[in-house]
């Protein structure tokens, strides 16, 4: 049987989508970074066009090495240091991600990029949730946002921020993750963060398996206990593949897969970070025909210049993917997001399937729910 419904790219951008992976310092809209750094006096943009800004972040961000795309960020966060800029960037965020049909987001940032001008900690998560909820009433209650509060894994402040995150869990933060470099900075530097998490019945996630091999993957679950892994794309070091296409997993890469550990792939963010050769080779479509439990997130829109709508354009494009895949990705995120079990349950019922209900056709399910 035909669908009628081509999963064409305005098509997927009308279907419910939830995002578990998003930097709001990676989000921004190049005029915003513009007008940001004019009211502020911040003078270190390469340029003040638009376009060209919004090019630079992307051509910038393609370096090859997460060393090189995280230096992009030094822009973004410089207009940043204000409680105005803060709920602004917030409420924007929340709309651009409404606007691309996202029902439900998980977006992180580190507090402690924003304190340049004297702004406290406190104060800084207040002004990004006030934004989140102005987002959220602007774009008519159409979107769900869920913070997450990340410690730079280079600093010496997990602690401070995990306690940061369980004293605002009641307002609007759900979670915990640590970011910034891999390589040299291994997870269980922050045990105590970790540790302090567990004990208050805490959510978090944590980079891990993007720049750097099994051995962050192995930390991040083992030793401190993630719930989620922040990329882990190389867990396919853990996976040896026949000239004839069987799959044989290590000890790491089937407990990930037996625990339903999941997994939140960027793709773009990955090419350009030098984790995948392209889309096509992407170790997502292996992953996810093993059934691993794939999430398909953004990273960061501005320097990917991507939106959830179009990662899962170029998966459809790379692997011939269809609304039943593009409904179980979704199904998969919301699962694995840090909100109770209810209210996954209900966006999932109420929103979710009935959204890719109307896009699906007997002859387009998934094989595992014919």
């Amino acid at each position: 049987m035909s669908n009628p419904n081509p999963v064409t790219h305005e098509a997927i951008r009308r279907a419910p989508k939830v995002l578990l992976h998003d930097h709001l310092d990676g989000g921004l809209r190049p005029r915003t970074v513009i007008e940001l750094a004019d009211a502020s006096g911040y003078v270190d943009l390469p340029t003040t066009d638009e376009a060209e800004l919004g090019q630079w972040f992307t051509e910038a961000a393609n370096a090859g090495t997460l060393e090189r795309y995280l230096e992009t960020f030094a822009h973004t966060c410089g207009v940043m240091q204000s409680e105005d800029a803060l709920v602004r960037v917030a409420s924007e965020c929340a709309q651009d991600l409404a606007d691309d049909g996202v029902v439900y987001a998980e977006v992180r940032y580190a507090p402690e990029l924003f304190t340049e001008k004297g702004l406290s900690l406190d104060q800084i998560v207040q002004a990004v949730e006030a934004g989140f909820r102005e987002g959220e009433r602007l774009s008519g209650g159409k979107i769900r946002i869920g913070t997450l509060l990340c410690a730079m894994r280079q600093n010496a402040r997990s602690a401070e921020i995990a306690e940061l995150a369980v004293r605002y869990r009641d307002h609007g933060v759900v979670g915990f993750d640590i970011a910034g470099p891999e390589a040299g900075f291994p997870p269980t530097r922050n045990l105590d963060a970790f540790e302090y998490l567990r004990q208050q019945n805490a959510h978090f996630t944590i980079h891990a398996g993007e720049s750097f091999g099994l051995p962050s993957i192995w930390e991040a679950i083992q030793h401190c206990g993630a719930e989620r892994l922040g990329h882990g794309v190389r867990i396919m070091d853990d996976i040896k593949i026949d000239p004839d296409g069987t799959a044989h997993l290590g000890r790491l890469a089937s407990y990930v897969r037996d625990r339903r550990i999941p997994l939140e792939m960027c793709p773009s963010s990955n090419i350009q970070t030098g984790a995948a050769n392209s889309i096509a080779e992407h170790p997502i479509g292996l992953l996810t025909k093993l059934r691993f439990r794939v999430t398909v997130n953004t990273d960061n829109r501005l320097m990917s210049g991507c939106t959830v709508s179009s990662e899962m354009a170029a998966l459809v494009d790379a692997f011939g993917y269809g609304w039943a895949d593009l409904r179980w990705f979704t199904v998969n995120a919301m699962k694995s997001a840090f909100i109770g079990f209810d209210e996954r349950l209900d966006l999932i019922n109420k929103v979710i399937k009935p959204g890719y209900e109307s896009l699906l056709t007997e002859g387009d399910q998934h094989p595992s729910e014919r």
